[in-house]
């Protein structure tokens, strides 16, 4: 396969460096903050955490400001459009809720210490480079920066012997996910000669072969393992069962936003030639994330756990609208990932509130009568299972509706249909929740919802999964306006 020449942007500092602006502020910003901790120890922990919610939040207020101003960096290795920007709001706005549900937790395990923020900064900074990641080099550079972080997150509770165990799984799976990557990536450049997306995309348009084809199921391989889905998905249940619970509630939230739009951006950019060969990858792995979901998380009776599974199988459903390759297909998995990450921060505010006087519970059985002891807990919790569950007309119905409907179009119904029938199974375990909450007998009382601060998020999304319908347009339309940047 020959290369073709295509003439990419030359490299201008200033004006690169003018499109990095909010990567460069969250770097100098986490090293500021890194510094002020180290100087004055474990003291300023509580000062640190706020100044990390503010620094993402006006970061995420730049992003926001700055929509719909495209353009390419550093010799084209770096892009800025609406889809990156749509990402990375989401991104950084489920980074910041993360570090204030983290705070009371943290307190009161006497784990509270100044790196935790700082290590949810410099994940987010490497989510930030992979979501507008535009070449195989900067990609790598991006999941390997968030993905340091994580692994010391997973194990932030080091006198916990299950938390020191899941960041050795985290670490080592990861490792072996990094070595496919990375060896996906050197048998697609060294079957086209190049790393850059746009180059790429020329050359694979001019066919593909056996090499590149092969390369680019090891790279799938690699991020796959990123978003939780089979058959790299053995690392979640023990991860998230074993990591301290405001690191499983940021596991299950931006990090997985920013690998699911690597993927879209790799998918539809440079290797939309082979859609024919990457779309029966992305069919099988959708099918089986989904029927493991649905199937493995029925005998679960640690929450934590079956919200492991419970990821596995939404990935599994945002996986559908990937296999439409179309825009529609694009908007859906946006939005999906959207609805997916505000339900989960909702569901795990509750988990964080699962606390009595002798320390934190995680089992099913403890939400017995919840409804009697903590009316709004429990009504808040029922709606966030309705929601995952795709009972309409929460937000859960709509973000299935918006990645079925592509791949009926695409004429993927069998796996539509599918979907819907490991939906109906899912729901089983959903409901199974809410029946413990409102027709066992009440357990011991929880302290409930701990701060000013979570009652407001509890509220929040629970009124964003109840009233999804009156607000679907104006979202609908910035997620079809990302798609349309994607693809163009």
């Amino acid at each position: 396969m020959e290369t073709q020449t295509v003439s990419l942007p030359p490299v201008n500092i200033l004006a690169d460096m003018a499109l990095l602006r909010p990567e460069i502020a969250m770097a100098l910003g986490v090293m500021a903050l890194l510094m002020f901790g180290v100087f004055n120890g474990n003291r300023p922990a509580r000062t640190v955490s706020t100044l990390a919610t503010f620094l993402l939040l006006g970061v995420a207020g730049y992003v926001i400001a700055t929509w719909g101003n495209p353009g390419l960096a550093f010799g084209g290795s770096f892009v800025v459009d609406s889809f990156a920007s749509f990402a990375k709001v989401l991104v950084l706005v489920g980074s910041a809720l993360a570090i204030v549900m983290a705070r009371g937790f943290m307190r009161s395990e006497r784990l509270e210490r100044f790196e935790f923020p700082i290590l949810i900064v410099i994940s987010t900074l490497g989510m930030m480079m992979m979501i507008s990641a535009n070449d195989l080099i900067s990609l790598y550079m991006g999941i390997e920066l968030q993905s340091l972080a994580l692994y010391v997150l997973a194990a932030y509770n080091r006198d916990s012997q299950r938390s020191t165990e899941a960041g050795l799984k985290y670490f080592v799976l990861g490792a072996l996910s990094s070595g496919l990557l990375l060896y996906g990536c050197s048998l697609i450049y060294g079957f086209t000669g190049t790393t850059n997306f746009t180059v790429l995309g020329d050359v694979v348009g001019q066919g593909g072969n056996v090499g590149l084809t092969i390369g680019l199921t090891f790279l799938l391989a690699g991020l796959v393992f990123k978003i939780s889905a089979v058959p790299f998905h053995m690392w979640t249940p023990d991860v998230y069962e074993g990591a301290p619970t405001p690191v499983t509630a940021f596991f299950a939230a931006a990090p997985k936003v920013a690998a699911f739009a690597l993927i879209l951006r790799l998918l539809h950019n440079p290797m939309m030639p082979l859609v024919a060969e990457w779309r029966q990858i992305i069919i099988f792995v959708s099918m089986a994330s989904m029927a493991l979901g649905a199937f493995a998380a029925i005998g679960q009776n640690n929450i934590k756990r079956l919200m492991a599974y419970s990821t596995i199988g939404h990935m599994g459903f945002g996986l559908v609208g990937l296999a439409a390759g179309s825009e529609a297909g694009i908007k859906g998995v946006l939005l999906y990932m959207a609805i997916y990450m505000i339900t989960n921060i909702g569901v795990f505010v509750v988990i964080l509130s699962m606390r009595r006087r002798e320390g934190m519970v995680e089992h099913l059985s403890d939400l017995s009568g919840l409804s009697r002891t903590h009316p709004f807990m429990a009504f808040a919790l029922a709606m966030f299972m309705f929601s995952l569950a795709g009972i309409p007309p929460l937000a859960g119905f709509f973000a299935k509706f918006y990645v079925f409907v592509p791949a009926v179009q695409a004429g993927l119904w069998p796996l539509a249909v599918f979907g819907v029938l490991t939906s109906v199974v899912s729901a089983f375990y959903y409901i199974r929740i809410v029946k413990i909450m409102y027709f066992d007998d009440p357990a011991p009382a929880f302290e409930g919802v701990a701060g000013t601060q979570m009652r407001l998020i509890l509220t929040g999304t629970a009124t964003a999964v109840l009233m999804f319908a009156f607000i679907a347009g104006p979202v609908g339309e910035l997620a079809t306006q990302a798609a349309a940047s994607l693809l163009n």
